[in-house]
């Protein structure tokens, strides 16, 4: 996620995740974060309601940053709350690299 700063190289979130507190507050006040998931909104909003129209049943979108603990895990979690509000779809996620450690929070 380039252009968005990166909370892992603050010294008191480098052992937090995109779903702790501090990294939460970080991104949506300390980062462009917000707008870059505005944008993304709007994307993916297109695809899901396109696909919703024809039929199709999965679609897969990903999120990828330096470590994967922190903006990805934010900017996915918050494209799965956007979606259930909106669409009210059934959605699967999956944060490969906290799942590859076994981080739960």
């Amino acid at each position: 996620m380039q252009g968005i700063l990166n909370p892992g190289r603050v010294e008191s979130m480098k052992c937090q995740t995109g779903r702790d507190k501090e990294v939460i507050q970080y991104l949506e006040q300390q980062t462009k974060m917000p707008e870059f998931l505005h944008s993304v909104f709007d994307v993916v909003d297109i695809s899901v309601e396109d696909y919703i129209k024809r039929g199709f049943d999965s679609l897969y979108v990903s999120f990828g940053c330096t470590g994967g603990q922190h903006r990805s895990v934010y900017a996915a979690d918050a494209l799965v709350r956007h979606l259930k509000n909106k669409f009210k779809v059934k959605i699967e996620l999956c944060h490969y690299v906290q799942d590859a450690k076994n981080w739960c929070n």
